[in-house]
């Protein structure tokens, strides 16, 4: 099957980017195809229906987040060196990959089922995440809050500033690698003196 796995691979990464972008009701399969070169029936090989198009997508971009989540976190000390690591760590997807993060976005406004495949995959993570949390605010490190609403927040926070980008322009500021950066040191600092008991 040697050529058959760069197909789905092009299929996938063509449907995450318009999901990701456009949004699942306006990506069609017939548009995909065009784009891609190919017969809508070869997507439809792979993927029978755009539904299982769109949960392949979710389940490789789940993993690819989890990932990038993890590679943050390796090597990042301790405290609020892992808060810090895990926010540069998404807006260095953010910068990378656009396309996951309006992807996350997306499946959000979907709802379920495709909400709860994306939540599924990354639970384990944000229970970690939420251990971590209530262990500094336990040691005393950082200020007590509800650990799950806190990433809620942290979540919703760093997702709006990095995928509504009409919101940022209707607001005066420009998508561009420098103000992502800016964003992301404004968000650490928003983080930091909300979290963060000084010694």
């Amino acid at each position: 099957m040697g050529g058959g796995g760069g197909t789905s691979d092009r299929i996938l990464d063509a449907a995450l980017t318009s999901f990701g972008s456009r949004g699942f009701e306006a990506t069609s399969l017939d548009t995909l195809a065009k784009q891609l070169d190919i017969r809508k029936q070869t997507i439809l090989y792979w993927f029978p229906t755009k539904d299982a198009l769109l949960s392949a997508v979710i389940e490789r971009s789940a993993a690819e987040l989890a990932q990038a989540f993890e590679s943050g976190l390796e090597g990042a000390g301790e405290g609020w060196a892992k808060v810090e690591a895990v926010v540069r760590a998404v807006f260095r997807l953010a910068a990378r990959r656009p396309e996951l993060l309006g992807l996350v976005r997306e499946v959000a406004r979907l709802g379920p089922p495709p909400a709860t495949q994306m939540i599924e995959v990354l639970d384990p993570l944000m229970r970690r995440a939420s251990d971590f949390l209530k262990a500094e605010m336990d040691a005393g490190r950082m200020r007590r809050h509800d650990p799950r609403l806190l990433l809620l927040a942290i979540y919703s926070t760093v997702i709006g500033m990095v995928t509504e980008v009409e919101v940022l322009k209707a607001l005066g500021e420009e998508p561009t690698a420098r103000s992502l950066v800016r964003r992301r040191a404004d968000v650490l600092e928003l983080l930091r003196s909300a979290l963060r008991i000084e010694e």
